[in-house]
């Protein structure tokens, strides 16, 4: 009766010393090589775009608006959206401020 756990315990160290020693040839296989490191990045900000100036059919308008609310300078008042029946006009102020203006059917209302 005490054969049986001496020859369990046994073989449960034999199954170990195997197991154990079979990982060894995994140490002697190529690893593969670590991916290279990215490339640093020269300016984290991303790129500010620019929209090129464009004058409207209610440029003028909102201008005078522009002027009324204490800004003026600049080229003017530049469309930012596409001709329509639905126009957005910006204006840069000396004063380093912007002025929007939405108009609709030539009907402008500051933004």
């Amino acid at each position: 009766m005490r054969r049986a756990p001496v020859l369990l315990s046994f073989a449960l160290v034999a199954l170990a010393a195997v197991v154990g020693l079979g990982g060894c040839s995994i140490l002697h296989k190529r690893m593969p090589a670590p991916p290279a490191p990215a490339a640093p990045v020269a300016d984290a900000t991303p790129a500010v775009e620019t929209i090129p100036f464009h004058t409207g059919v209610s440029s003028a308008t909102v201008e005078k608006m522009a002027k009324q609310q204490g800004c003026t300078g600049g080229q003017g008042a530049g469309l930012i959206t596409e001709p329509g029946p639905v126009e957005v006009y910006r204006m840069r102020c000396d004063s380093g401020k912007v002025f929007m203006a939405r108009c609709e059917l030539r009907q402008c209302k500051q933004m």
